[in-house]
């Protein structure tokens, strides 16, 4: 998995950078959304894939709230400090089903399959408003 999580980084990271904040919030609160629902989902089925969900929702609402652009309600953090919260919540969600052992689940599929949205979301979004390519590079180097 952490292979495919790499490719969809590095292949988005080159591309043009296509979506704005505005729809990146939408896009935010709709994977906010879909982690809840699936929430819902599991928890007959499997109460460590439910409260996986429930925990990704809620971190991914969390940012969402505090980020400074269209749809967040607070200015706590910076859209470009957005996008490097997002990419390790990626890694985050993808990576949870092995930390919680129902790797070899049917539940797990839809773990793996968000993070890679999620990773390729971050990666095709303009976080300095000059739509170029490398921006995560960028981003990186200013966080450390």
């Amino acid at each position: 998995m952490p292979l495919l999580m790499q490719a969809a980084r590095w292949t988005t990271n080159k591309m043009p950078k296509l979506i704005e904040p505005k729809a990146h919030a939408v896009i935010d609160y709709a994977m906010a959304a879909s982690f809840f629902g699936m929430a819902a989902f599991f928890w007959r089925r499997n109460k460590r894939a439910a409260l996986s969900s429930l925990l990704c929702g809620a971190a991914e609402t969390i940012t969402a709230l505090c980020t400074d652009y269209p749809g967040g309600v607070t200015q706590e953090i910076t859209f470009e400090t957005h996008g490097a919260i997002d990419f390790g919540l990626s890694g985050l969600v993808a990576s949870l089903p092995g930390m919680l052992r129902f790797n070899d689940e049917p539940e797990s599929r839809f773990f793996r399959v968000q993070g890679i949205a999620l990773a390729t979301v971050t990666g095709l979004t303009d976080f300095t408003g000059s739509g170029k390519g490398g921006q995560l590079e960028e981003i990186e180097e200013r966080a450390s």
